[in-house]
């Protein structure tokens, strides 16, 4: 119906996240009563997994990535490495226990970051 209006957690596919609903709020409401034309853009919301070790990520996956830009247009990054936090624990100390990072940047644009993925500790406050 072109006078029904739906944002949030109603919405199929799209993220259920509280501050993602709140900006396609203001921009639904910028539209109707600002003059404005920008629409939500769901693409790069950083999103975590609150576990024992979160997971945060933004943007595209690897496999993503090669399907929009192309193969042979990334590239893609690893590391690992310990946190500060777990450098004096009795529990990591000298243990093989590492977090890790992907980073994927299009070849083709400079190598831009397309998609940052983490599994760390506190990983929802970096992405």
């Amino acid at each position: 119906m072109p006078h029904i209006f739906a944002i949030g957690d109603v919405l199929y596919e799209k993220l259920e996240l509280t501050p993602v609903a709140i900006k396609a709020g203001m921009l639904l409401a910028y539209r109707l009563f600002g003059g404005r034309e920008e629409l939500m853009d769901y693409a790069n919301v950083p999103t975590t997994v609150f576990t024992p070790l979160e997971y945060g990520a933004c943007g595209l996956t690897e496999v993503e990535a090669q399907t929009q830009i192309g193969k042979d247009n990334i590239s893609t990054y690893h590391i690992k490495f310990k946190p500060l936090e777990w450098q004096y624990s009795k529990e990591f100390a000298g243990g093989k226990r590492t977090c890790y990072v992907k980073v994927i940047a299009n070849k083709t644009d400079n190598l831009r970051v397309v998609g940052f993925h983490i599994c760390a500790p506190n990983a929802g406050e970096i992405t």
